[in-house]
């Protein structure tokens, strides 16, 4: 086999997602209702991502802190109108981000979004109307240590997960990497967090590591400079970590 050849297989094992799920049907991933997110679908994987979290129809999604609602949309076309999404703020965090709850609930009171109801909540108090097949969160997993936040201790928000899941229910967690052996001291500062420190917060709270993407993966990123700065926003190594609830 030539190299060129060879060292493109392996780019493309490592990047797949281990454990992915099933690819969405293009019914999802082209509803004209998202038109406006396909141009971000490149950078940000938005249809590889829901696959790998085994999102199917008819199933109960909690999108926690779901900012503009790209993966909302994406979450509520997969699931369908069998089934049900909550994109949910912290009560702290729905005070910085102001209007985000509020287009939100003008985005899920028309349709095809109608299966979308959005709560906001007290940051220590995470809890869920109904059990739940998957609780995501999108680069907010380090906010909750933060002062903003009320310094949460990841360990509260990792108990309320486990315990609105159903069992065999997952944790999917995506997030921008710090640098290995930092833990949370820059989940303030650089809006990072060490991956090993994320894996080891969740299995303590009951979960199962069942797999990590690298499909976010940016080698290039130094980690030393914040996600916000100009020459790396956009563009961070990101983790995917997969987490399941013993059945």
């Amino acid at each position: 086999m030539k190299r060129p050849l060879l060292a493109a297989l392996l780019a493309a094992v490592l990047a797949a997602p281990t454990g992915a799920g099933a690819a969405l049907p293009s019914a999802v991933v082209g509803n004209p209702a998202r038109a406006a997110d396909v141009k971000n679908d490149a950078r940000r994987k938005g249809p590889e991502l829901v696959a790998f979290a085994e999102v199917k129809p008819g199933q109960k999604v909690y999108d926690l802190i779901p900012g503009g609602g790209y993966f909302t949309r994406l979450f509520s076309l997969a699931v369908g109108p069998s089934g049900r999404v909550y994109a949910v703020w912290p009560d702290e965090y729905d005070k910085v981000s102001k209007p985000d709850s509020d287009v939100m609930r003008k985005m899920a009171a028309a349709a095809p979004f109608t299966n979308v109801r959005v709560m906001t909540q007290p940051a220590r108090a995470f809890s869920a109307p109904e059990p739940l097949d998957l609780v995501f969160t999108s680069q907010n997993y380090h906010d909750y240590p933060d002062p903003f936040m009320g310094k949460v201790d990841p360990a509260v928000l990792n108990a309320a997960v486990y315990k609105a899941l159903k069992p065999g229910g997952l944790f999917v967690i995506v997030d921008h990497r710090g640098r290995p052996g930092t833990g949370m001291k820059e989940t303030d500062t650089l809006h990072r967090i060490d991956v090993a420190t994320v894996k080891q917060q969740v299995t303590a709270a009951g979960f199962r590591f069942e797999g990590e993407s690298r499909l976010l993966a940016n080698p290039k990123d130094p980690l030393t400079a914040t996600v916000f700065d100009k020459s790396i926003r956009g563009k961070t190594d990101q983790f995917v970590l997969k987490f399941g609830k013993p059945r």
